[in-house]
């Protein structure tokens, strides 16, 4: 097989191993699956994309690619946002978009064995048929992989009280770099052998093994009574001290999101939904307490929206107003999109820091003449400002990157971390070189010279 380089050979090659309907090298293509949203990182066209439908199929398909020296870059939907799923010069993008199983559901014991390329949300449905919850739900829940979530740590807007995606894998099935394939982790409530493997590959973006297979942790549906506190703030500042004081407070709500006016306009112009057009920030909680515990604490929530400037504060237990306002959270990152290309960030502060960080954003944005929307899980101070430029504009482009390196370097001042939920992938290896530091630097080189000491998995990707 030597010598093999263009993607028509490869493809010859690689039809040997797998159905050559699933087998893709026309440059159509290869442009479709170069890049994931994030394509403000740097990407190429790959030799092939592979569209993989059994653990047994990526081994052979990796140890193709290591006989070769070809990269692999892992891919789930390719809605990641940090450039995670880009492709580089000889790569094969191995995509697990069409492994979709439910493997077993155990009511018994409360967990989902799953392929990885199963949409977030069809495991939280299939679940809700037996009973049980799945938590992690980012707001690409509907568009987003399991196997994806995982590489990323994804968390969402619920795990401010519930935790993220690490909080529910409790195993997986890898394939390594040598083509062997492994089980990690169990299916017992707890289980304390040997290193935690299953940890490790979760927030490694793909760059330590191919994730094929899940075992998550599923709770309870029943047992929630959710109620919507609502509140319009005149500033992002005074949402930031609401979000602090809720903290203070030493309240838990099961949501809050924070949306501001450019988001808002965004949405309801391109949903035509009703939306509040008189508030600079919107802050939506959730609390789901059962009982008088959760009218207690919903008036508590409401109490400190007002007391932080909130007007028009609302509380309601109607499901159908509350599932459209969060509807519209959800909304903002592909509204804001059609009004350019959007360079995301995922910066993370302790939650007593929001409100220096919402007054930073602003300052960079007035600084570099860049528009900066903000959407956040303000509850656990991830941040989401959104820069944008418009489609083609190479000054604005490029000023944008300026405000985008330096709110990185105030998060990491204020003590927070360059990704929450997003992973690194290409866009914030810079910052998160800096996070990490010199020496625990070295130790995921270790690591990674460990398990895929021929860097055939996403190499460059997650540290520098």
């Amino acid at each position: 097989m030597a010598g093999i380089t263009t993607p028509e050979r490869i493809g010859t090659e690689l039809a040997g191993l797998i159905p050559f309907d699933r087998v893709l090298t026309d440059p159509e293509a290869l442009a479709r699956y170069s890049h994931d949203r994030a394509d403000w990182a740097d990407f190429t066209a790959p030799l092939a994309v592979v569209l993989v439908v059994t653990a047994d199929e990526v081994s052979a398909v990796v140890r193709f690619a290591a006989a070769l020296g070809i990269r692999i870059v892992p891919r789930g939907a390719g809605t990641g946002l940090s450039g995670g799923a880009n492709a580089m010069a000889n790569s094969i993008v191995l995509s697990l978009e069409l492994m979709t199983d439910v493997i077993e559901l155990n009511t018994a014991e409360r967990y989902a064995v799953v392929q990885a390329g199963l949409i977030n949300d069809d495991l939280r449905a299939a679940a809700a048929t037996v009973g049980l919850w799945y938590p992690p739900d980012p707001a690409s829940s509907a568009i987003s992989t399991i196997g994806g979530n995982a590489a990323t740590n994804a968390g969402g807007i619920c795990c401010v009280k519930y935790g993220v995606t690490r909080d529910y894998v409790l195993g997986m099935q890898v394939v390594l770099a040598d083509g062997d394939i492994v089980q990690l982790g169990r299916r017992t409530a707890k289980g304390a052998t040997g290193y935690d493997l299953t940890g490790l590959m979760v927030g490694s973006e793909g760059t330590l093994g191919v994730i094929t297979q899940l075992t998550v942790k599923l709770l309870p549906l029943g047992g929630r009574d959710e109620r919507a506190i609502v509140g319009y703030f005149p500033s992002l500042d005074s949402a930031g001290e609401a979000v602090a004081a809720v903290a203070r407070a030493g309240i838990i709500p099961a949501a809050l999101e924070l949306v501001d006016r450019t988001c808002l306009y965004a949405v309801s112009e391109w949903q035509g939904v009703d939306l509040p057009q008189n508030a600079d920030t919107l802050l939506l909680a959730k609390i789901d307490e059962p009982g008088a515990r959760g009218d207690e604490l919903s008036l508590q929530l409401a109490d400190i929206f007002r007391a932080a400037g909130g007007a028009d504060v609302q509380q309601s237990s109607d499901s159908d107003e509350t599932d459209r306002l969060f509807q519209a959270r959800r909304l903002a990152y592909p509204a804001l999109e059609r009004l350019g290309p959007v360079l995301t960030e995922d910066i993370c502060v302790p939650r007593a820091a929001v409100p220096m960080m919402l007054a930073s954003i602003q300052e960079s944005a007035a600084r570099h003449v860049v528009v900066i929307a903000n959407i956040a899980h303000a509850g656990d101070g991830n941040l989401h400002p959104l820069i944008i430029a418009p489609e083609g504009d190479l000054a604005v482009k490029a000023r944008a990157k300026l405000a985008f390196d330096e709110i990185i370097a105030r998060c990491l001042q204020l003590g927070g971390t360059v990704t929450g939920e997003h992973g690194v992938g290409l866009l914030k290896l810079p910052g998160a070189a800096v996070e990490l530091g010199d020496r625990v630097g070295r130790m995921h080189h270790a690591v990674k010279d460990s398990l895929d000491p021929e860097h055939l998995f996403n190499p460059g990707k997650a540290f520098s």
